[in-house]
C-alpha cells in the first residue's frame, strides 16, 4: 500500500533506490548520489505508478512513496 502526500508537503528520504529519475517533460536515470539520505524536499506532484514528484536542492526527481516520508506530522514525542 503506497503513502499519500499533499502537494506542497514536505517529504523527508528514508532511503536510496537504485537510481533515481529525474521529473522532467523528457525523464533520464541518474545514480542514486544526486540526493542524500536524510534529505527533504517538497511534493510537486503526483504520477501513475505511485510515483511523487519531489523538488530537492539539486532538482526535481521521482520517488515511489516507499523511499520517502513525512516530515510535516508531528512526532510522537510531542503527543502527549
Amino acid at each position: 500500500m503506497s503513502k499519500e502526500f499533499a502537494i506542497g508537503s514536505k517529504v523527508r528520504v528514508v532511503a536510496l533506490p537504485p537510481y533515481v529519475k529525474t521529473a522532467e517533460p523528457m525523464p533520464m536515470l541518474r545514480p542514486p548520489d544526486v540526493i542524500q539520505l536524510g534529505e527533504e524536499g517538497i511534493v510537486i506532484d503526483r504520477r501513475p505508478g505511485g510515483y511523487w514528484g519531489i523538488r530537492f536542492t539539486r532538482g526535481a526527481f521521482l520517488l515511489d512513496s516507499q523511499y520517502i516520508e513525512s516530515t510535516d506530522t508531528p512526532p510522537e514525542s510531542h503527543l502527549e
